[in-house]
Parts: structure tokens; C-alpha cells; sequence
């Protein structure tokens, strides 16, 4: 993949940018805007910034649906390449996710997605925050040595108005009746990406095998996905294997 050739945002856009957010995630998802223009060749790349307060997943703002599905899964499982980068702070490149043993789970419940490859940065922040440039490619080794240069130095270029902007947006928290509903989207959406890449099936039939196994078992849709997502078989479905 070849580095993005556009200009670089200049210090007086980027403030404007703040200025003009209403609330931290409006802000984080127009740098993310910005971050993906500017690292795309002749189209956006797929791109996305999670940022966590306090150990916490605060926002996850991306560029395109695909980058969002690819991160909301990590926190089902709590790990994955961009929560890496951004918890220990080091670049990871996963050249291809098919053949990476670190995230298996991870790796097995977005294959569906048609993700082949990721790269994932980590911003500069403060104490007491972090924050990671997540980048993701429909090819295999789509991350040559030039496009990791251009990321880290576009990651390196917006630090500086991330730790401003955290400074000045406190925490954004969703309310508590509205995070199980968050939390079980994410799972259901993961195990049925499993239950595609096991099963090579389309997400609706993968949907409704979901519904099938909750209705013969009369157990709810969210509790079968986490069964899945820990290696439980649906039953009749023959899936949910490792």
C-alpha cells in the first residue's frame, strides 16, 4: 500500500476542528475523517482511533463501517492488535490475520468481514489516558515500510491536538441502561462473523442460525453468541469449534 500523498493537516485546521466540536467524540471522529483522507493514496484508507480514560474505552471513532466492526470486536474480547498498540504502546503490524496466531478469537470472528490485513499505531497522549491509529486493508501485507513510516508520523503529527482536546472535553460516559445494550450488539456481531468464516455462509444465514440455536435451546440470542465466541457448538449447527 502506497503512503497517503495528501497534504497534512495544519496546526490552525486541526484547532479549528476542536473549536468548532461540540462534544470529544464529534472531534475524534472528524480527525479520524481527516487521518483517513490524508493516509489514502487515491481513496480514504480505512481508519480508526480508540481512545480509553482510566483503563476505560472512552470513544472509538472510524472512518467506515467496516473499521468500526473491526474495533467494537476487540473489546468483545477484550484484546486484539489495536488495543495492544494502544495498552503497551508499540506499533503492531499483522501482515495477515488468516495466518496470526496471537489473536485467534479475534482473527476468527472478523474473518467474515473480508479484513486481511491491520496496522495499528500508538498516539501520544497523557497519564492517565491512551490512545491508538488503527489502519486496516482488504489485501494481504498491504502495510509496506513506507505506509508504516507515513503512520506513525501522521500519529505522531496529531498527538499533540488529541492531548488538548482530552484536556479540554471531560469523559463522555454512556448511560448505564444503554452500555449492556452496546456491549451485546458487539457480542451477537462477533459470533456471527465466527459463524461465517466456520461455516462459510452469508451473515443473514448466519444470522438465523443464531436464532435457530437460541429458539431450540429457549435461551437468549446475547448468551448463545458468548457461548460461541468461548468454543460452545450451536447445537444442530455444528459450529462454534475451534
Amino acid at each position: 500500500m502506497d503512503p497517503g500523498t495528501g497534504s497534512a493537516p495544519t496546526t490552525e485546521q486541526l484547532q479549528d476542528l476542536l473549536l468548532e466540536s461540540p462534544g470529544f467524540t464529534e472531534f475524534l471522529l472528524g480527525l479520524t475523517t481527516i487521518t483517513a483522507s490524508r493516509l489514502g493514496r487515491h481513496d480514504p484508507m480505512l481508519c480508526a482511533i480508540t481512545v480509553e480514560r482510566n483503563g476505560t474505552p472512552a470513544t472509538v471513532a472510524s472512518s467506515d463501517e467496516d473499521a468500526r466492526r473491526m474495533d467494537e470486536k476487540q473489546y468483545v474480547f477484550d484484546d486484539g492488535p489495536c488495543l495492544t498498540a494502544l495498552r503497551q504502546q508499540h506499533t503492531v503490524l499483522v501482515p495477515d490475520l488468516g495466518r496470526d496466531s496471537r489473536w485467534h478469537h479475534y482473527a476468527a470472528a472478523v474473518s467474515g468481514g473480508g479484513i486481511r490485513s491491520v496496522l495499528a499505531v500508538p498516539i501520544g497522549t497523557e497519564p492517565g489516558s491512551a490512545a491508538a491509529l488503527n489502519c486496516y486493508a482488504h489485501d494481504i501485507d498491504a502495510f509496506d515500510a513506507a505506509t508504516i513510516a507515513s503512520v506513525e508520523e501522521h500519529a505522531d503529527s496529531i498527538s499533540r491536538i488529541l492531548r488538548l482536546a482530552l484536556r479540554v472535553h471531560p469523559p463522555e460516559i454512556y448511560p448505564e441502561n444503554l452500555r449492556p445494550a452496546l456491549k451485546s450488539r458487539a457480542v451477537i456481531d462477533a459470533a456471527v462473523s465466527l459463524i461465517m468464516a466456520q461455516n462459510r455462509c452469508s451473515r443473514d444465514q448466519a444470522m438465523e442460525l443464531l436464532h435457530l440455536a437460541a429458539r431450540a435451546t429457549d435461551t437468549k440470542l446475547h448468551t448463545i453468541a458468548t457461548d460461541i465466541l468461548s468454543g460452545a457448538e450451536i447445537p444442530g449447527g455444528g459450529v462454534g469449534q475451534e
